[in-house]
């Protein structure tokens, strides 16, 4: 099969070597509408089916597949709403994603829309036009499922975990897969949303049919609410697994469109659904996530978002600690760690460092300097240490608690710096580690900003009387990533990534205590 590669990395495929069987004296050309009665971007005129693989990044990938198809009354694809952007959704959660344009209804201008909505009014119009193409997208959905199963290997997927999700139309190709599959085609589940299902594509559910997750809204304009009931029923009348959602209001089509109404929020009921399901766990047994059950995972998630709401900076995290640590002894060197997941991992994996050393470790997992900032009097200043290192900034690139620019992050690491100083402790502040790749936030391209906040971050300290430790040059790779071997995840340091850093941090200390 012909591959190739768009400019934003993802991979088109046709579904077929060559003329798609069924359609072979169709001549015309796919194109594209943007000004139209749907007021959005539209596909229309399919002749060559081709699949497109959103793939999350490798790090956040966890083996589960979705193959998407839009809708669009066979006439056209909503592309966007109803593809692309829920394969983004999808990749954000580690899911890989393939937006399937089926073949359609030959459209005689330059609006299909304009044509679909024209043909609706004349009662038999469109279904005598959608009857001979139907079969054909029901068979480029089939085959979309084989492919992506037959190059499982190759798109980092588990062939156990490819499900599908339909709209509408896209619904009608759906729930005809969830009838006389073959092994190469079964899908393992589907989520028909608001599908349109036609008697004479449904079939008998088999005994091993795959669950179904089912939205629609009760006000669809197109009268298709029935149609989710009555696939729900089927479901669970012979006892496969279901879970429908209807909404009150929605109407037709809503996809990933923003309403400001339940409907928006559709798409988070099927991550729980995917979560419960497990398949959003990593396929590899050995990942953390699997030492957890769905519903520890759920709470654990509620947990940190009560926390966000109501401990922003996460001032109680040490607080209990802290009352404990008693004034320096005379002539204690104390120091305290103060940064993110890569210093609370540090006492974490190499606990030994640690241990018999007037070092106090404050790292928070995930936290941005802001975080830090607020946080910096009890966890820092009020400990009494002679020597402070700030490690930190990774995550606010990142993004974790918002957009934010170098020279921000910049002013908060300076105010902790200052802070510590007017106390009359000494001052290290750390480079951040490499990174090319965030693998909870895919595509930031972070590497080139951790490269200069550096630079930004070591200018400082020289200025002020600051020791500055320079982790990022002893471990980034030749993309300015952190160095294979020394990390598991491309950001955090593993017990080589940390021995290396230590005699670092040593020296730096050592450095402070002289000044």
């Amino acid at each position: 099969m012909a591959v190739c590669w768009t400019t934003s990395a993802q991979q088109v495929t046709p579904l077929y070597p060559g003329v798609a069987p069924g359609s072979e004296s169709w001549t015309w050309n796919e194109a594209e509408n943007n000004d139209n009665f749907f007021r959005t971007r539209v596909v229309y005129n399919v002749s060559r089916p081709t699949i497109t693989a959103y793939l999350p990044n490798p790090w956040s990938a966890n083996g589960t597949a979705v193959v998407i198809f839009p809708g669009g009354g066979f006439h056209t694809l909503s592309i966007d709403s109803e593809g692309i952007d829920v394969a983004r959704w999808l990749n954000e959660r580690g899911v890989a994603a393939f937006v399937v344009k089926y073949r359609l209804v030959h459209s005689l201008t330059e609006d299909p829309v304009k044509e679909l909505v024209g043909k609706m009014s004349v009662p038999g119009k469109m279904d005598a036009d959608n009857e001979p193409v139907i079969p054909l997208a029901i068979q480029d959905g089939r085959t979309a499922i084989a492919w992506v199963r037959s190059h499982a290997k190759e798109l980092n997927v588990n062939p156990s975990r490819i499900g599908i999700m339909g709209f509408s139309a896209g619904g009608t190709v759906a729930t005809a897969c969830l009838y006389n599959y073959n092994a190469e085609n079964r899908p393992d589940f589907a989520a028909p949303i608001y599908p349109y299902i036609r008697p004479q594509a449904k079939g008998t559910a088999a005994a091993d049919a795959p669950p179904v997750f089912i939205v629609a809204a009760t006000d669809d304009q197109l009268g298709l609410a029935p149609h989710s009931v009555q696939l729900y029923s089927d479901w669970i009348s012979n006892k496969h697994e279901a879970e429908l959602h209807m909404y009150g209001n929605g109407g037709h089509g809503f996809g990933m469109r923003v309403q400001d109404i339940p409907t928006d929020t559709w798409i988070d009921r099927f991550g729980d659904w995917l979560l419960m399901r497990g398949l959003l766990k990593p396929s590899d047994p050995n990942h953390w996530m699997n030492k957890f059950t769905p519903q520890q995972l759920i709470r654990m998630k509620k947990e940190g978002d009560e926390r966000t709401r109501n401990d922003w900076a996460n001032l109680s995290r040490f607080a209990a600690d802290n009352k404990k640590v008693a004034a320096p002894a005379a002539g204690e060197n104390r120091v305290v760690f103060m940064g993110n997941s890569i210093t609370e991992g540090w006492g974490n994996l190499d606990p030994d460092f640690f241990k018999g050393k007037p070092y106090i470790n404050r790292g928070i997992s995930g936290q941005t300097t802001p975080q830090m900032l607020l946080r910096f009097h009890q966890d820092v200043i009020a400990l009494q240490p002679k020597v402070v290192v700030i490690l930190a900034g990774t995550n606010d690139i990142a993004g974790n608690t918002g957009p934010t620019t170098l020279e921000q992050i910049m002013d908060n690491l300076t105010a902790m710096a200052e802070l510590a100083q007017s106390h009359g402790i000494k001052v290290v502040l750390s480079s951040v580690v490499p990174a090319f790749d965030y693998p909870w936030r895919p595509g930031l391209q972070p590497a080139e900003k951790i490269f200069k906040l550096n630079q930004m971050i070591r200018s400082w300290a020289d200025q002020h009387q600051c020791v500055y430790v320079d982790y990022f040059s002893a471990m980034a790779d030749e993309r300015k990533g952190l160095r294979a071997g020394l990390g598991d995840d491309g950001v955090h340091p593993n017990l080589a990534g940390y021995r290396i850093m230590e005699p670092l941090v040593e020296k730096a200390i050592s450095q402070a205590l002289k000044k």
